[in-house]
């Protein structure tokens, strides 16, 4: 009998708990938006976190998924294990169920066991049980129930006491936590089993002896003081590997050796032409593409495309390490990881249809950074041939090495790599060093530090008000101090709020707050977290009570402007470009707003009009909104509402609509279209292949906008004598400009080659060794064309200067018969003599130039190299 596919291993889960009364769900989103705690989902229970702290109702008591999940970042970060071991993973799917304040410890452990071993059939005598074997820092005692519970299943000595660190589950240094139950099993063979108790092995890191399932009893959170308080419910959160499950059941050593990856292995081995199982730096480097290509294809699919901060640069990380082990291990110096999503697609987009709606988009973004890091990889490379030959030695400090990391992202360990070709070595200590400085330096600027919550009352979540209105009473229900570097804030929560917390795109409010005392204190942000939302200000003294709350009713209308703005520019886009236009992200503001679109070619101009042009005719007909708040989602996608990219939606949402325009959406809005007044598009630009990116502005930003194009048009008719037809001048006069930069050229050149008559005429009458040390009034660039010609000629050494803009150059050229029969090497050379200019440069050994700071130093540099000549010939 065949052993199940992956795909059939997932349904089985699933279809198991459907069984159980459980209602199915699909995954959430991997990227998340709302939690400032996290960047991205790493484990099962981040979308069910709000259930947990009470904040948030369950719309069902029971649930099951396979849930996305990345492991990069913060407390679980599996990211440097990936492809060194056959286990860990970036990216992986969780198996999980979940009761809500429903089922506990008895049911989760009875079902786990039917579903492995009645189930799936999983081998008794492989399987070991941990349970929570107390701690005295906690106060808590060991969890007998659930080792009483797994006495109707396994023996007395395959139950093994757990310590805090392998049995205590918590999601962070805060939040809801429990005592937790792990399944292992051991995959070695009967000798090795015989030979060594199982029991031995569990949580010591053995490749074939694993942890499968963590039943997970969440009954805690965790305070910002380390404080334990009990949940408002207790629940079950229990999470299954399902790369690691699939092993187990088709009877592999590795995760990388059922279908869940084989199907990349082999797509690798044929592109490659290398054979996997043969050389573990082959090995690891095709386990490393095989696992983080799913990682970053998933991470696009769900909205986050690589860049250089926050989420974008974690997941630029994982590509990039991707692309150095196939460039260093596999020999790749082409784009190829790309094509690679193909396989992803097939493999997976039946069970994630994201994949299948993004297949472009995740192919070409992926393309377009491996052509880019492709390109420092070898910018960095001739960086440190460079450095080399400065040195005269291949042995690279500390900081040179950190500076080829931070600067040109170029990785430690191929640094390494291409010195120690070289006979050379790295100041590894000296790198950690520079790197932990960054480090501290950036953790002292931007760590926050979060005060536990001082509760005034007792109401759990605060409701938000300001679709109607921009003022409200509201007592306060709890706050908390928060610092930041060296600067400290409050974050106030009241039982209700007329302040929009950002999300959607659109940042938060701003505005006033008013104690019983009458104190006014200002509002910078709103923000939401775990279902509440957080009033941002520098509150000196808290007063319990009523206050008043009061938005920045100016800011927010402009703000709502431009979300509206925003609806009618994505209706515009689609209308002119195509159905395929999609958003991918979007920024709301005061001031403008910006719109990522997937579009995989530049906008024309006179398409940029005509969107404009639709923007605005939608405007001026004054289009009434349509708000349609708590409606059944089915019912919203009836109406033809969009869904945005990469967002979660419930079962009720809110849509907005203007006339055609219908899109499901959280954000604030204007009463009319009318209210946006001007619509301007400022840019149109690529953000990364396939993805576009509009900024725009409206209202008072638009009039500006105008105005200041007014006033530019105005000064530009004044200096050209206000012509009648202003383009035709500006015409005439670019010919005349580039008719006089012809003449000039020509003139340069003339002059460049009567120098060089000069130059050859001098040459020309030495014998021997022929020397030409001359300062010119030429540019850096016209020396170094000119003196390439002797690069072939008999016995040459010239040395010419120069000054342009107030900026010294040295040029260096020894013919290439000189370079070979003395050993002289202009590059060095010239390192030494550009000193004198308080400068530096490199070069060739036949040709190298300088640059400096100091003018005044040129004549000395000059004299020192006649008389390095005179005792030289």
């Amino acid at each position: 009998m065949n052993p199940l596919s992956a795909p059939e291993v997932r349904q089985r889960f699933l279809e198991f708990f459907r069984q159980k009364a459980h209602d199915i769900v699909p995954s959430a989103p991997m990227v998340l938006k709302d939690d400032p705690t996290l960047l991205f989902t790493n484990a099962g229970m981040n979308p069910f976190k709000d259930i947990f702290l009470g904040a948030a109702e369950a719309k069902h008591p029971r649930v099951a998924d396979s849930q996305k999940c990345l492991r990069v970042s913060g407390k679980h970060n599996d990211l440097e294990e990936v492809g060194k071991d056959t286990y860990h993973h970036t990216f992986f799917e969780m198996l999980g169920n979940w009761s809500f304040g429903d089922y506990f410890k008895k049911e989760a452990i009875a079902w786990a066991w039917e579903f492995l071993v009645e189930e799936m059939k999983v081998e008794v005598d492989r399987l070991y049980a941990t349970v929570f074997e107390g701690d005295a820092v906690d106060g808590l005692a060991k969890d007998e129930e659930s080792a009483a519970l797994w006495k109707q299943f396994l023996p007395e000595d395959r139950i093994l006491n757990g310590s805090k660190k392998d049995n205590f589950w918590e999601m962070g240094e805060t939040g809801p936590c429990g005592p937790c139950s792990e399944i292992h099993v051991d995959l070695r063979t009967a000798e090795e089993r015989k030979a060594i108790s199982g029991r031995d092995l569990v949580n010591q890191d053995h490749p074939q002896v694993i942890e499968i399932w963590n039943l997970v009893f969440m009954e805690f959170n965790r305070k910002a003081d380390g404080s334990l308080e009990l949940l408002p419910a207790k629940h079950v959160d229990t999470g299954m590997g399902f790369e690691r499950l699939v092993r187990v059941l088709q009877g592999k050593s590795s995760n990388y050796d059922s279908d869940v990856f084989t199907p990349f292995i082999h797509w690798l081995e044929v592109q490659t032409q290398l054979a996997y199982g043969k050389t573990e730096a082959v090995d690891i480097a095709m386990r490393v593409i095989a696992d983080h290509v799913r990682a970053v294809s998933f991470s696009i699919a769900d909205g986050q495309l690589p860049s250089n901060t926050g989420a974008g640069y974690v997941i630029r990380r994982i590509l990039r390490r991707a692309i150095r082990y196939g460039y260093t291990f596999l020999h790749q110096e082409a784009p190829f990881i790309y094509r690679l999503t193909e396989v992803l697609v097939n493999q997976m987009g039946s069970a994630y249809p994201e994949l299948v709606r993004n297949s472009e988009t995740i192919h070409n973004v992926i393309l377009e950074e491996e052509k880019a890091f492709l390109r420092t990889l070898a910018s960095g490379i001739q960086r440190i041939q460079s450095v080399i030959e400065q040195q005269g030695n291949a042995h690279l400090d500390g900081q040179t090495v950190f500076e080829l990391y931070d600067t040109y992202g170029f990785p430690v360990d191929l640094t390494q790599l291409i010195v120690e070709e070289r006979e050379g070595s790295i100041d590894l200590p000296g790198f950690h060093q520079a790197m932990e400085v960054q480090k501290t330096r950036s953790r002292a600027a931007t760590q926050l530090k979060a005060g536990d919550w001082i509760i005034i009352e007792q109401q759990q979540e605060s409701a938000f008000v300001g679709y109607d209105k921009l003022e409200a009473l509201s007592p306060l229900l709890r706050y908390r101090i928060v610092k930041a570097g060296k600067k400290e804030q409050m974050q106030l929560v009241f039982a209700q709020t007329p302040f929009y917390p950002e999300g959607g795109g659109q940042i938060g409010d701003q505005g006033w707050l008013t104690d019983p005392n009458g104190s006014r204190h200002r509002v910078v942000d709103t923000r939401k977290e775990t279902g509440l939302l957080l009033h941002i200000t520098e509150v000196a003294e808290i007063v319990p009570g009523t206050w008043t709350l009061e938005v920045d009713a100016n800011r927010r209308q402009r703000a709502a402007a431009h979300h509206s703005a925003t609806h009618l520019l994505h209706e515009a886009l689609r209308e002119v470009l195509g159905s395929h236009v999609e958003q991918k992200g979007s920024l709301v503001a005061p001031d403008y707003l910006r719109f990522d679109f997937s579009h995989f070619s530049k906008v024309e101009p006179e398409d940029l009009q005509r969107i404009e042009e639709m923007v605005n005719h939608k405007v001026w007909s004054n289009l009434s909104l349509q708000e349609h708040r708590d409606i059944p989602i089915d019912e919203a996608k009836s109406m033809g509402a969009m869904a945005l990219f990469g967002e979660k939606y419930g079962d009720r949402v809110r849509a907005i609509q203007f006339g055609s325009s219908i899109e499901l959406c959280g954000g604030t809005h204007v009463r009319s279209t009318g209210a946006i007044g001007l619509f301007r598009i400022v840019s149109e630009a690529s953000v990364a292949s396939g993805i576009r990116r509009i900024e725009a502005v409206s209202r008072e930003a638009a009039y500006q906008l105008d105005r200041t194009d007014r006033q530019l048009l105005d000064q530009i008719g004044e200096l050209l004598k206000q012509p009648k037809d202003l383009l035709k001048a500006v015409e005439q006069l670019q010919g005349k400009l580039q008719q006089s930069e012809k003449e000039l050229h020509a003139y340069e050149q003339s002059k460049a080659e009567a120098v060089f008559k000069l130059w050859q005429q001098k040459i020309d009458g030495q014998s021997g060794l022929k020397v030409l040390l001359a300062v010119e009034d030429l540019d850096a660039n016209q020396v170094k064309n000119l003196l390439f010609r002797w690069k072939n000629a008999n016995q040459i050494f010239a040395a010419v200067g120069g000054v342009n803009e107030g900026k010294p150059h040295l040029s260096i050229l020894i013919s290439e018969d000189l370079v070979a029969e003395r050993g002289w090497n202009a590059g060095q050379l010239i390192r030494n003599w550009a000193k004198g200019i308080q400068g530096g440069g490199g070069g060739q050994a036949f040709l190298a130039t300088a640059g400096g700071k100091d003018p005044k130093g040129l004549e000395g540099v000059m004299n020192e190299i006649e008389q390095w000549t005179m005792d030289n010939a």
